[in-house]
C-alpha cells in the first residue's frame, strides 16, 4: 500500500535529518510501553474498524491509472447467460482474479469482492418486471452470483459489512427478492442488512413499502405466489422475532437497539396501512389485495415454526391492541346509535378472520383480559371493540361465559363505585353479544330483566344505586335504539313503591321519545328483543312473526306460551288489534287438526279469545271452504308452493357458499358467509334467530310419524340439499381434515334457529322411513351432519321421543343412533352405510386428535352398531384382524358413483385407526348391546337366512361373549351370567317402546315379534347347558346368598319398580309380572321345584316367595293363580320325581310344605283339577306303577267331596285339612245356579266350624272379584251375595262367630293362613264386602255380638279410608246395590241406629280404635264417644250442652 500512495514531507526526522521509517516510528513507542498481547489485539481491531468505516474506495480506485482494472469485471468473468454451470475450477478462477487484482491494486481482497458483487447485484435488478419479485432471469444470474458469493465467503474472500454499505447505495434500483435470497443463501444476514443502513426511517420506509408490495404478489391471481408467501413469512418471522423478543442474546450488531424499533416500526406501519384499508372501503384494489395478504401472515402456517410461542402472544398482543385503539374518533354515543352495525354478520370478513385468528394464538381468556386491559388504559374505536366482542362469542363458546361474568364484574363496580365508564362498557358489551343471538348469548331482553327484575338486582342496595341506574337509562335515551327502550318499558326496573316516581320519569322520557321517533310501544312483538339487528317491523308483520313462533313454542311445549298468557293480560292493545287477528286469519280448516287449530282452541278454553271475534273466524273459515268447493275442479289438486321472495335470497346465498368449497382461497371468507345464511335463513322463515325459547325446552318428536309444516319442510330441504352437496364439492378438492371449519359452522346455524326441531324431524322421516331409497350424497352429508351435531351436542336440547324411550329424554346424537333400524334388510344395509360414512368422516376430519375425544363427536352407539352389522354380514371380521389387515382411510371413495358399500364397511373395519378406535371402553360391543340390536331383527325380514342366523348366534354367543372377559363386555365364561343378562334384556326389550315397528301389538306378548323367537330359542339351549353344566343340580337345590339366576333377575326388577307408586306404576308391574311368568313358562318346569335335595325334599323357596309376593296379587282372580303357571308347577313336580328315590315322599312332602307357605298353589290345583287330574294321574301310572301320593289323593278327595255335597241328600265329612275342603265346596258351589243355592247350602249346618268359616272367606273373596272383575256380570254379583249370605246365615244358627274374618292378621296361628289365599287388594276391600251384606245382619244377633260393634266400626272407618284413597271407584260401576257414596251412607245410618241400642260393654276400648280416625266421620265419632261415656238411660236425640 505504500508503493501506491503519495508521499507527503513527514514531520518527524531523525538527528541526521533524514526520515524515520514508518517501522521506525512504531519501534520507538514499542520501548515506550510495556507489551499488552490484549491491548495489542483490541488495537488492532480497532484500526481495521476505523479504516472500514472511513476508507472511500472509490478514490482509491479513481488513483489508480493501471488499465487493467479498467478492464477487469465480474459481470465478464462470469457468463450469466450460462448460470448454474459453472464448476469448481470457474469459480476458483475468479476467486484468484480478485486475489491478484487486489494485490495488484494493494486493497484488500474483501473490500474489492464486496464492490465488485454490490454492482454485479445492482445489475441483476436494472429494468425489473415486478415491483418486489425477479423473473426467472434474473433469478438465474442472481443465483449464480450466490454461488460466487459463498465461495468467497468460504475462503474468507468477502466483507459482509462493506458489501452491505455498497448495496444501499443502490436501494431504490434493490429488489427485495434479490435482498432475501442474500439472507437466505447466508450470503449476509437480513438484519445485518438492516443494520448496516445508514438512515432508520429512510430503510424502515422501504423496507414497508416492499412489505406492501409484496402483500399484493401473494394474491392467487399473481405469479410467483408461492415465492411471495415465502418471502412474506421469513420476513414477518424476522421482524416479530427481533421485535418482540425479550432475550436479546441473539442480536449480535454494534447498535443493538436499532433493530428492534425498526421491527416494531414496520409492523405497526402494516396494521396501520391495513386498518385504513378497511376504514376506507376500498375493495377490489391493490391495497386492498396487499391487506388481504398481510392478514395472512397471522394464520398458523406462516407464523408458527422458528418463532416462539411467547414472542408470537406479544406481537398478537400488540396487534389487537392497534386494531382496539386505531383511530379513536367515535364516541360513546355513536356506538350506541351504530352498534346494530358492527355484529359478526356486518364486519368485514378480513377483519372477522384477523378477530379468530389472534383468538387462537391469545385464547378468549387472555383475549377478554387484553380487551379489560386495553379499554381501562386507551381510548379506543368502540367500532372496533365491539366488532371484537361479536366475533369472540360468535366463534369461540367457551368466551360466552367469560363475557357474562365480565359484563357481571364491570356492573358489580359500577354500582360500587357509581362509575358510569364501567356502565356504558357493560351495557354496551352485553347489547353486542345479544345481537348474535340466544344460541350465543342470551337475549338483551333476558340479560335486564335478570340484572334489574328481582330485589337482587344491582340496583337493589339503596337509593343511590337506583338514581343511579335511573339516571344512567335517562342519559341514553336521545341515541339509543328504540328497541332498547320497549324492553326496559315492558320489563321495568323492580323499584319500591316509594321510589315509583323516579321508575315513572324515566318511562315517560322513554314513551315520549319513542312518540318522536314514531314507534308505537305496541310495535315490540312478544317474542321480538333487542337481540336483533333488524329494523322494526310494522304491527301487522310482527304479529304474523308472532304467531308462527307461539305456534311452534305450543306444539313443542303442550300449553300457552308465556309471552302470549302475559300479553293477554299486560298488553291487551297489541294481544287484541294486532296478536289475534293475525292468528284468526280465515282459512279452510284441514281434516286433520293442525298446531294451530290446537292452539286456537287452548286459547279459546282458557278466555283468551273473545266469542264475537271468534265467531267472525268460524264463519269466514266457512266461508273460505265454501268457496274452494266452488272453484274446484274435478281431478286437480292445488300444492302448497314457497313464496320465491324469502327463499331467493337464502337459496343464493347457498350457492354462494358452495362456490368457496371449491376455492381454497376463500376459506377465510366462509364464517362471515354461514352468519349471512343464518340472517336470511330468519327472514326466509319470518322468524329472528334470538328467540330464547328453543334454548330452555326439549324438543318433542313423535318418532313414529314425524310432521312438518310445509313451509318448514322446503326450508329443511333446501339447506340439508346444500350441506350435502357442499360436502360433496369440498370433498372432491380436499379430505375433510384438510377442509376448512365451513360444516361445524353450517350445523351451528341450523342449531340457532327455531327451526332446528324441524330438522330433527326431516331427519327422523329421512334415516327411519326413507333411509333405504336415499342416494349416496345424501348418506355422506347426513352421516356428516350427524357427526357435526355431535360435535355441537353442549348447545342442543335433549329429545323426548314419542314413544317414549326407556330412559325419557336423550341427546341428539343418541337420538340420530336410535333412528337406523336393522330390523330388516334393507334397513340393515342403509345402515351400513351411514355408519361406514360417519365413521370414515370423524376419522379423517378429527384424524390429529386422540381416540378418546372422539366420543364427543362420534356416538358410540353408532360404532357399537356398525361392529354388530359387521360380525353379521361378514363372516371374516368374526377372527382376530391380523396386522397386515389395514387399509386406507375409506372415506375418499366414498364419495365416487361406483362406491362399493360392503367393500369399504369392510377396509373400515380393517383400518388400524379404527381397531385403534375400538380399544375405548366406551366403544365395546358387549354381550349386553348385541342382544338388544339382535332382539330387534325381523328373521322372515332378515339379511341371513335361518341356517346363517343360527350360527351366527353360536358363534356370537359361545364362541365369542361366554370366554370373554367382564371388562370388554364378555361373560367372563360363565354360563349363568350369560343367561342372566339374555333374560334381563328380554324383559327389557319387550318392557321398552323399542318395537316401534308394531304399535298395533298391545300386549307385548313374550313371542308375540317372530324377531325374538331365535333369540328365546338360544336362551333355552343355553338353560339346558346350564343345568347338564352342574350336573343336573340347578343353583338354587345348593342354597346361595343370591339364588337361582331366573328369580335373581326378577326380584331385582320388580324392586325397582317398587318405589313407584299410583295406578300406571301398577300396571307396569302387572305387565312385568306377565313377562316374568311367560319366561318361566318358556323355560324348564325344573326351575320351579328344582332337583330333590337328600333325595326328596325339593327347594322351591323362591318360587313360593314369588307366588306369595307378587302372582297372587296380579296374576289371579280371587284364589285362582292362572291355568298355565299351575300345571308348569306340578308338571316340573312330577319331573323332579324322576331324580328322587322315594316319588311319593317327594310329592307328599313338597304338597305339605304348599300347605303352610303357598297355599294358593293347592287352591288354583283345585279350580283347574278337571284338566290337571288325568294328566297326573296318566303320567303318575305310566312312570311309577302305583296309586297317587297321599297328598294328591287329598286333593281327589276334596274335590270328591265337593261333588257329593251338591249331588245327594247327604253328604260324607269333610277330608283334611278343612280349607282345602272349603275351597273345593265354594268352586262347585259357584257353578249352582242361583235359584238353587239356598237349597243346596242348608246342608251346611252339619259341617265343622273351620269349613264354614273358611268357606265364608273364599265367599267373601268371590264377592269382591266379581265386583273388580270386568266384564261385570249383576247376575252373577247378586249370585255371589247370596252365597255369602247363605253362609254367614249358617253361621249364625250355628252361632259360630265370623267377625275374625275382617279382623285377620298375618300373625293369627289359627286363620292367618287364609290372607295368603287372597290378593292384597281384596282383603283392603272387606269393609266393602262387610257393608254389602247390610241387609243380612239381624237385630238380635248383632246386638247379643259383643264385638259386632267394635268390628262394624272398624270396617266403616276402613271404608271411608278406601273412598278417599280411590280404590272403591271401580265398585261404582259394578255393585248393584248402589254407588259407594250410597253405600257409605247406609253404613253411617246403620251405625247410627246401632249405636243407642248395643250394650256398654260394647264400647270398651272405642277411644283406642278411634284414635286417628276422628276425623273420618265427625257424627259417628262423637256419637261412639258420648254413648261410651254416657249413663244406662243415654239419649241420643237429646240437646247436647256444649258449653
Amino acid at each position: 500500500m505504500s508503493g501506491s500512495l503519495p508521499r507527503e514531507p513527514s514531520s518527524s526526522a531523525g538527528p541526521s535529518g533524514r526520515r524515520r521509517t514508518w517501522a521506525e516510528l512504531l519501534a520507538g513507542r514499542v520501548k515506550k510501553q510495556k507489551y499488552n498481547p490484549e491491548k495489542g489485539q483490541k488495537l488492532k481491531d480497532s484500526a481495521v474498524h476505523l479504516l472500514r468505516c472511513h476508507q472511500n474506495l472509490n478514490d482509491l480506485l479513481l488513483e489508480v491509472e493501471d488499465p487493467q482494472y479498467k478492464s477487469l469485471c465480474l459481470s465478464k468473468l462470469i457468463d450469466c447467460d450460462s448460470a448454474g454451470e459453472h464448476t469448481d475450477c470457474s469459480i476458483s478462477f475468479i476467486g484468484s482474479a480478485l486475489q491478484d487484482q487486489a494485490l495488484r491494486l494493494g486493497v484488500p481482497v474483501g473490500i474489492l469482492s464486496a464492490r465488485m458483487f454490490a454492482g454485479c447485484v445492482e445489475q441483476v435488478c436494472a429494468e425489473p418486471s415486478n415491483p418486489v419479485l425477479l423473473n426467472a432471469e434474473q433469478r438465474k444470474k442472481l443465483s449464480s452470483l450466490l454461488d460466487i458469493a459463498q465461495y468467497l465467503l468460504t475462503h474468507n474472500m468477502f466483507s459482509r459489512l462493506s458489501f452491505c454499505q455498497e448495496l444501499w447505495k443502490a436501494q431504490n434500483s434493490l429488489l427485495l427478492e434479490a435482498v432475501w435470497r442474500l439472507h437466505a443463501q447466508n450470503v449476509v444476514n437480513l438484519q445485518e442488512l438492516l443494520e448496516s443502513h445508514p438512515d432508520t426511517q429512510a430503510m424502515a420506509t422501504w423496507l414497508f413499502g416492499n412489505l406492501c408490495l409484496l402483500c399484493e404478489q401473494t394474491d392467487a391471481s399473481c405469479p410467483s405466489t408461492d415465492v411471495a408467501e415465502a418471502m412474506l413469512s421469513g420476513l414477518v418471522q424476522l421482524l416479530v422475532l427481533r421485535g418482540f423478543q425479550e432475550n436479546l442474546a441473539l442480536k449480535r450488531t454494534v447498535t443493538p437497539e436499532k433493530m428492534p424499533q425498526v421491527a416494531i416500526d414496520v409492523l405497526q406501519r402494516m396494521s396501520v396501512f391495513a386498518l385504513d384499508t378497511l376504514a376506507a372501503g376500498r375493495l377490489d384494489t391493490s391495497d386492498h389485495k396487499a391487506v388481504r395478504g398481510w392478514f395472512g401472515v397471522y394464520s398458523g402456517r406462516s407464523c408458527c415454526g422458528m418463532i416462539g410461542v411467547d414472542s408470537l402472544k406479544r406481537f398478537f398482543s400488540h396487534t389487537l391492541t392497534q386494531i382496539l385503539t386505531h383511530n379513536p374518533v367515535l364516541k360513546v354515543s355513536d356506538a350506541i346509535q351504530m352498534q346494530k352495525e358492527w355484529s359478526f354478520a356486518k364486519t368485514h370478513p378480513l377483519l372477522t378472520t384477523l378477530y379468530c385468528r389472534l383468538f387462537v394464538m391469545l385464547s378468549p381468556e387472555e383475549s377478554i383480559s387484553h380487551l379489560k386491559e386495553v379499554l381501562e388504559m386507551q381510548e379506543v374505536n368502540w367500532q372496533r371493540v365491539l366488532s371484537c366482542v361479536s366475533t369472540l362469542v360468535t366463534c369461540f363458546p367457551e368466551a360466552q361465559q367469560l363475557v357474562k361474568d365480565w359484563v357481571a364484574c364491570l356492573m358489580t363496580r359500577a354500582f360500587e363505585s357509581y362509575h358510569l365508564d364501567n356502565m356504558v362498557t357493560a351495557f354496551l358489551v352485553v347489547r353486542q353479544a345479544a345481537l348474535e343471538g340466544p344460541s350465543i348469548f342470551p337475549s338483551y331482553a333476558d340479560w335486564f330483566k335478570a340484572s334489574f327484575g328481582s330485589s337482587h338486582g344491582y340496583h337493589g342496595c339503596s337509593k343511590k344505586a337506583l338514581v343511579f341506574l335511573l339516571k344512567f337509562l335517562s342519559d341514553l335515551v336521545p341515541w339509543e335504539d328504540p328497541r332498547y327502550m320497549q324492553v326496559h318499558i315492558l320489563h321495568p326496573p323492580l323499584v319500591p313503591d316509594k321510589y315509583r316516581s323516579l321508575l315513572m320519569d324515566y318511562v315517560s322520557l322513554a314513551k315520549t321519545r319513542l312518540a318522536d321517533l314514531k314507534v308505537s310501544l305496541e310495535n315490540m312483538g312478544l317474542y321480538k328483543t333487542s337481540s336483533s339487528s333488524e329494523d322494526i317491523a310494522e304491527p301487522h308483520n310482527q304479529a304474523i312473526q308472532d304467531v308462527e313462533r307461539a305456534i311452534v313454542v305450543f306444539e313443542h311445549k303442550g300449553r300457552i306460551p308465556e309471552p302470549v298468557m302475559e300479553a293477554s293480560i299486560f298488553r291487551r292493545p297489541y294481544y287484541l288489534s294486532h296478536f289475534l287477528p293475525a292468528l284468526l286469519t280465515p282459512r279452510v280448516l284441514p281434516v286433520v287438526p293442525d298446531s294451530r287449530m290446537a292452539f286456537i282452541e287452548t286459547l279459546k278454553r282458557a278466555n283468551k279469545i273473545p266469542s264475537s271475534l271468534y265467531s267472525v273466524y268460524s264463519q269466514a273459515c266457512a266461508t273460505a271452504k265454501e268457496k274452494q268447493c266452488d272453484n274446484a275442479i274435478p281431478g286437480t289438486r292445488t300444492e302448497p308452493t314457497c313464496a320465491e321472495g324469502p327463499l331467493g335470497p337464502l337459496t343464493a346465498a347457498l350457492e354462494e357458499l358452495r362456490a368457496l368449497m371449491t376455492d381454497p382461497t376463500q376459506y377465510d371468507v366462509i364464517s362471515a358467509q354461514v352468519a349471512v345464511i343464518s340472517e336470511r335463513l330468519g327472514a326466509a322463515l319470518g322468524r329472528s334467530k334470538d328467540d330464547s325459547s328453543l334454548e330452555r325446552l326439549k324438543i318433542r318428536l313423535n318418532i313414529l310419524a314425524p310432521r312438518l309444516e310445509g313451509q318448514d319442510q322446503v326450508v329443511v330441504d333446501l339447506l340439508l340439499k346444500a350441506f350435502c352437496q357442499n360436502l360433496m364439492a369440498a370433498s372432491s378438492f380436499v379430505p375433510p381434515e384438510r377442509q376448512s371449519p365451513w360444516a361445524a359452522l353450517f350445523v351451528r346455524t341450523l342449531c340457532g334457529h327455531m327451526l332446528f326441531p324441524a330438522v330433527l324431524a326431516r331427519l327422523c322421516q329421512l334415516l327411519r322411513h326413507q333411509g333405504p331409497n336415499l342416494s349416496t350424497p345424501h348418506i355422506l352429508g347426513l352421516a356428516a351432519l350427524a357427526v357435526h351435531l355431535g360435535e355441537s351436542r353442549s348447545m342442543l336440547p335433549e329429545v323426548d321421543l314419542s314413544p317414549p324411550a326407556p330412559t325419557g329424554s336423550c341427546p341428539v346424537p343418541k337420538f340420530l343412533n336410535s333412528l337406523l333400524s336393522c330390523c330388516t334388510r334393507e334397513s340393515l344395509l342403509f345402515s351400513m352405510k351411514f355408519c361406514t360414512a360417519a365413521i370414515s368422516y370423524s376419522l379423517c376430519k378429527f384424524s390429529s386428535q386422540p381416540h378418546d375425544t372422539l366420543h364427543s363427536y362420534l356416538s358410540p352407539g353408532l360404532v357399537k352398531k356398525f361392529q354388530f352389522i359387521v360380525f353379521r354380514l361378514f363372516p371374516e371380521a368374526r377372527a382376530p384382524c391380523s396386522p397386515e389387515d389395514t387399509a386406507g382411510l375409506a372415506w375418499r371413495p366414498l364419495y365416487l358413483p361406483s362406491a362399493d358399500w360392503q367393500s369399504a364397511a369392510f377396509s373400515l373395519w380393517r383400518q388400524s385407526s379404527f381397531q385403534e378406535l375400538l380399544k375405548e371402553t366406551e366403544f365395546h360391543l358387549t354381550y349386553r348391546d348385541w342382544l338388544q340390536l339382535e332382539l330387534e331383527i325381523q328373521p322372515e325380514a332378515d339379511i341371513l337366512s335361518d341356517t346363517e342366523r343360527q350360527d351366527f348366534h353360536q358363534w356370537a354367543i359361545h364362541e365369542h361373549y361366554l370366554p370373554a372377559p367382564s371388562a370388554s363386555g364378555g361373560c367372563d365364561g360363565d354360563l349363568e351370567v350369560a343367561c342372566t343378562v339374555l333374560v334381563s334384556e328380554l324383559m327389557d326389550f319387550f318392557q321398552s317402546s323399542r318395537n316401534y315397528n308394531h304399535p298395533e301389538n298391545s300386549e307385548l306378548v313374550l313371542g308375540g315379534r317372530t324377531g325374538n323367537e331365535d333369540v328365546l330359542s338360544r336362551l333355552q339351549e343355553m338353560a339346558v347347558d346350564l343345568e347338564l353344566e352342574q350336573g343336573c343340580a340347578l343353583p338354587h337345590t345348593q342354597p346361595t346368598s343370591q339364588g337361582h339366576f331366573i328369580f335373581r333377575v326378577f326380584r331385582r326388577r320388580l324392586q325397582a319398580l317398587s318405589s313407584e307408586t299410583g295406578v300406571a306404576s301398577s300396571l307396569r308391574r302387572q305387565h312385568e309380572l306377565l313377562m316374568c311368568k311367560r319366561l318361566l313358562l318358556r323355560l324348564p318346569s325344573s326351575y320351579l321345584v328344582g332337583i330333590p335335595q337328600l333325595g326328596q325334599t325339593l327347594n322351591c323357596e323362591e318360587f313360593f316367595h314369588l307366588v306369595n309376593s307378587e302372582l297372587r296379587n296380579f296374576c289371579c282372580h280371587g284364589s285362582i293363580l292362572t291355568h298355565d303357571i299351575t300345571v308348569h308347577f306340578f308338571r316340573g313336580l312330577l319331573n323332579a320325581c324322576f331324580h328322587s328315590q322315594d316319588p311319593s315322599s317327594t310329592v307328599n312332602l313338597t304338597l305339605t310344605e304348599c300347605q303352610s307357605k303357598c297355599p294358593v298353589i293347592l287352591t288354583s290345583a283345585l279350580y283347574w283339577w278337571s284338566s290337571l287330574e288325568p294328566v297326573l294321574c296318566s303320567r303318575w301310572k305310566k312312570c311309577f306303577q302305583n296309586t297317587l301320593p297321599r297328598e294328591l289323593q287329598r286333593l281327589q278327595e276334596s274335590q270328591q267331596f265337593a261333588s257329593n255335597f251338591l249331588s245327594s241328600d247327604s253328604a260324607s265329612p269333610a277330608p283334611s285339612p278343612a280349607w282345602v275342603s272349603a275351597a273345593a265346596l265354594y268352586f262347585a258351589v259357584r257353578e249352582v245356579r242361583k235359584e238353587n243355592i239356598k237349597r243346596q247350602l242348608k246342608k251346611l249346618d252339619c259341617e265343622r266350624e273351620e269349613l264354614l268359616v273358611s268357606l265364608l272367606f273364599f265367599s267373601l273373596m268371590g264377592l269382591i272379584s266379581s265386583y273388580l272383575t270386568p266384564p261385570v256380570d249383576t247376575a252373577e254379583s247378586l249370585k255371589a251375595v247370596d252365597i255369602c249370605a247363605e253362609v254367614l246365615m249358617c253361621l249364625k244358627r250355628k252361632k259360630v262367630s265370623w267377625l275374625v274374618l275382617f279382623q285377620l292378621t298375618e300373625t293369627d296361628a289359627r286363620l292367618g293362613y287364609l290372607l295368603r289365599l287372597a290378593p292384597d287388594q281384596h282383603t283392603r276391600l272387606l269393609p266393602f264386602a262387610f257393608y254389602s251384606l247390610l241387609s243380612y245382619f239381624t237385630e238380635d244377633a248383632i246386638i247379643r255380638e259383643e264385638a259386632f260393634l267394635r268390628t262394624a266400626v272398624d270396617m266403616y272407618l276402613k271404608l271411608i279410608q278406601l273412598f278417599v284413597d280411590g280404590e272403591t271407584r271401580l265398585q261404582g260401576q259394578s255393585r248393584p246395590q248402589g254407588n259407594p257414596v250410597q253405600l257409605i251412607t247406609e253404613a253411617q245410618v246403620f251405625l247410627l241406629q246401632l249405636i243407642p241400642q248395643c250394650p256398654k260393654q260394647s264400647f270398651s276400648n272405642m277411644t283406642e280404635l278411634l284414635a286417628g280416625r276422628e276425623d273420618c266421620d265427625p257424627e259417628v265419632s262423637a256419637a261412639l264417644l258420648r254413648r261410651q261415656q254416657a249413663n244406662p238411660n243415654f239419649d241420643l236425640y237429646q240437646e247436647p250442652h256444649l258449653f
